[in-house]
């Protein structure tokens, strides 16, 4: 359990993060343009990349590329499945016109119900999780280059 506590911590911060700034988007009027999701990628990213930093610097001995993408993915996923299930409150309890209003800013008359819209955002979030697992763990690896003497 101690492996998952970090991982979990960060991920339920990230996702904090991640709500705080559909927030203000909503503040705005601009939560219903899909353009501005592209933050919450970079959101998730940073909080991937945190928590596989801090994992390296508490054990950085048995620190391996095995153990910095587990505990990236876990961030990330804990982070996409509280942000899903606020998302999901938020389109149907606290702004019943949310979903219309979103489906109309994409150009289209979709016949799209919450639970697609859902799981498209679930889905968004596990891929930029592990998109953004890979990429920090490319900056944190252990090099196995071989040293040469010239």
């Amino acid at each position: 359990m101690k492996k998952l506590s970090l991982p979990i911590r960060f991920g339920l911060v990230t996702s904090a993060v991640l709500i705080a700034y559909f927030l203000v988007l909503a503040l705005v009027d601009k939560h219903i343009n899909p353009a501005f999701s592209f933050v919450n990628a970079l959101i998730t990213g940073l909080g991937v990349y945190e928590a596989v930093r801090l994992s390296k610097l508490e054990n950085p001995a048995s620190f391996s590329y095995t153990e910095g993408f587990k505990t990236g993915l876990v961030t990330g996923f804990v982070a996409t499945i509280v942000f899903t299930a606020f998302f999901l409150f938020y389109a149907t309890e606290v702004n019943a016109e949310f979903l219309p209003q979103l489906l109309e800013t994409v150009n289209g008359h979709f016949n799209a119900d919450i639970g697609m819209v859902a799981f498209v955002v679930a889905i968004m979030g596990f891929a930029t999780s592990v998109v953004a697992s890979l990429t920090v763990m490319q900056l944190f690896k252990n090099s196995r280059n071989i040293s040469q003497n010239s």
